[in-house]
Parts: structure tokens; sequence; C-alpha cells
């Protein structure tokens, strides 16, 4: 029996969106057999500026038993899915600070040849989603890294309508993650999962 695939889930959310997301990639995947991490990248806000923040507090405090990302975790995986809010159109300092760290694992050339794909919100309609995981693919160029994204491989795509990865406008806090997004988390979880395991095998083969 071959080895399962192994995923890390990386990600940053304030108020909890992605963290929802993350949660949904992670039980698709493990429905899929996939060994998955489910991790976060530290916090770089004070801890007045969440406090102002009741959702943002919440989220802190509800996902405190989830473990912090390491470089290993990235390192040992076959597949890297991470995700983050957009920011100005691109990703959140928190997940770019974690990422700007594993310069002596790329450096080793540990980063290369594995898949990776992307998810995001934003606050409003469009809000630079697109741009946020285009930017994230950037990233995955400089590792040397098999992006996977989920197209429009599955009928469901034309509902939420993102190719280039899972996304979410959560109307400032007034639209929770719905049937819409928990379905293309779904969709591209199962397809990452997907495109690892023949690589792997591939890998195994050869």
């Amino acid at each position: 029996m071959s080895e399962p695939v192994k995923l890390s889930i990386i990600y940053y959310s304030s108020t909890g969106t992605g963290y929802a997301i993350a949660r949904e990639i992670e039980e698709a995947a493990q429905k899929d057999g996939a060994d998955v991490r489910l991790r976060k990248v530290p916090e770089l806000a004070p801890a007045e500026a969440i406090a102002a923040n009741p959702a943002w507090q919440a989220n802190v405090e509800a996902t405190a038993d989830v473990a912090e990302a390491v470089p290993d975790d990235v390192v040992s995986a076959d597949a890297v899915i991470f995700g983050s809010p957009t920011r100005y159109g691109n990703i959140a300092s928190q997940l770019k600070q974690f990422i700007d760290q594993l310069g002596p694992q790329w450096q080793q050339g540990l980063l290369a040849d594995k898949v990776y794909s992307g998810f995001t919100s934003s606050a409003t309609l469009h809000g630079g989603q697109e741009s946020t995981l285009l930017a994230l693919s950037n990233t995955f160029y400089h590792f040397g890294g098999i992006i996977v994204a989920p197209g429009y491989t599955d009928a469901s795509k034309f509902a939420d309508g993102n190719p280039y990865g899972t996304s979410h406008v959560d109307a400032q806090g007034n639209s929770p993650v719905d049937d819409v997004t928990r379905t293309a988390a779904q969709v591209q979880s199962r397809r990452v999962v997907r495109v690892a395991a023949d690589l792997k095998a591939g890998k195994t083969a050869a």
C-alpha cells in the first residue's frame, strides 16, 4: 500500500474566515486519505489592536489550540496549501513573514517539486482576491513548486467563479463561509491531494 499524501495547510486568519476555509480543506483531504497538518502562522499584531476588534479577539481564542507553523511543515510535505486574507491586493504580513523565513530551506532546494495551492478572503466583492492568489503564486515559482489551481475542473466552480483558488467575501463579517465556498474548498482540496498522490506514485515508480 502506498503512503498517504502529506498535506500541510498553512494559513493566517484574523477574524476566522480563513480558518473556516482551512478546516473545510482539512476535512476533505482527510476523507481522501491524506495525512494532514493544519497550522497557523504567528500573529504579529499587538494585543491592543486585536482586543479592539471583538471578532479578531474571538478568533484568536477559538484557534488557541492550533499549532503554529514551522519550516518542517513545508519541507516534509508533499503538498502545501497556503491561505491568507487579502491585504491591499497582496498576502497578509503574518504569512509573508513565515514565507520569508524559509530562505535556508529554499537555498537547499527543499521547497522544490512539491504541489502548492492557495486560498483567500476579502471584506468586499473582488477586493483583491485574484491578485492576492497570483501574488502567492509568485512565491511558488521561486520555490520551484508545482502550482495546482482548482481551475474550472468541476461544475461547481461556475458557482464560485474563481479558478485561482478558493475565495470568500465576508462582507465585513456579515457573510460567514457558506456552502458555495465550502464546496470550492472541497474541490480544491481533492484536486491537490489527487495530483500530489499521482506525483508521489510516479516518483516511487521511478
